[in-house]
């Protein structure tokens, strides 16, 4: 199968858009089904030899133990709980709020009692509408929710080859139903003092320093599907610092940048797994280098945090 094979937002803004809000009602699900971590790791998705899973969630709040899968294969949702029970209902044909209704339904046929606290989509143009009544979002198309879970799987290995090169705190690789992007975080040790009037989720996902990678579809702001990087709190002139390949470049986004590198550029390169590590890492040394990180201490090459097996014979 072709490396990073075409996406262009244009094709399949329709389906993305329906998929992202099906994205965010399992979500909701699940936020309220687990244990909080820190960062809000508990809340994304994460991949699948078949397309995305919330992974086990439950048992705290009284409910079995329970997961849910988008089955992008069979174009399924597959819901299961730990006895062994399932049911699963088709993707293909189901606005929001059918799906919404189908969703609920099936998780209390296996006797799991789901509750979405805000039953309306985040940080999304229609916030204001419940999911249940959302009749306009109805888009399924196959072949692209199948090339959507393509793309997310292969990015998603090669974010773990960057992640193995830090030895210091950082996020998992998941997939965040918020935005429908897939990102990997590296941390300091740094406290980060925010002012009273920031909401909870962006206070607790900024609490401490940071250098985030990942991947997205691309929106109504950059509309192409990139690579991007950028650091919180952004260190002064961070856009002084170069990006690898050529291709790869400075944004303003909200009140900061973002490095990206458009995945179309990226798909142009005679390497394009080694373009996308080189901007990763070009971005990296940007955010932490300006920031006074020790970066050769935080470096674990290969996945090797001992001295003595990262030299040669090691």
């Amino acid at each position: 199968m072709e490396l990073f094979p075409p996406i262009p937002l244009a094709e399949w803004r329709d389906t993305k858009e329906t998929l992202h809000r099906f994205g965010q009602v399992v979500g909701k699900i699940r936020l309220a089904a687990t244990a909080r971590r820190n960062h809000w790791w508990n809340v994304p998705f994460h991949l699948t030899g078949r397309g995305i899973t919330t992974r086990p969630m439950g048992q705290i709040d009284g409910n079995p133990v329970f997961t849910i899968d988008f089955d992008f294969v069979d174009h399924q949702l597959v819901l299961a709980t730990l006895d062994g029970s399932s049911t699963s209902f088709p993707l293909l044909g189901q606005s929001v709020a059918s799906f919404h209704d189908k969703t609920l339904a099936a998780l209390a046929s296996l006797g799991v009692r789901a509750e979405i606290r805000v039953p309306r989509p985040y940080d999304l143009p229609d916030t204001a509408r419940p999911f249940a009544e959302d009749t306009e979002h109805a888009t399924y198309d196959p072949v692209q929710a199948n090339r959507y879970w393509q793309v997310l799987s292969q990015v998603a290995l090669v974010l773990e080859e960057f992640a193995a090169g830090y030895s210091g705190k950082a996020s998992p690789v998941h997939h965040f139903w918020h935005s429908l992007d897939i990102a990997h975080s590296r941390f300091s040790e740094r406290h980060i003092d925010q002012p009273p009037q920031v909401d909870p989720v962006t206070r607790e996902a900024y609490s401490r320093e940071l250098v985030s990678f990942g991947f997205w579809f691309g929106d109504d702001t950059l509309g192409e599907p990139a690579f991007y990087s950028y650091t919180a709190p952004e260190p002064a002139e961070l856009t002084r610092e170069p990006l690898t390949p050529t291709s790869a470049h400075w944004v303003a986004r909200n009140a900061g940048h973002l490095a990206v590198l458009p995945y179309a550029a990226a798909r142009a390169e005679s390497d394009p797994r080694a373009a996308v590590l080189a901007f990763y890492e070009s971005a990296y040394q940007a955010g932490a280098g300006r920031a006074g990180w020790d970066i050769a201490r935080l470096a674990s090459p290969g996945g090797i945090t001992d001295p003595q097996l990262v030299r040669p014979g090691g």
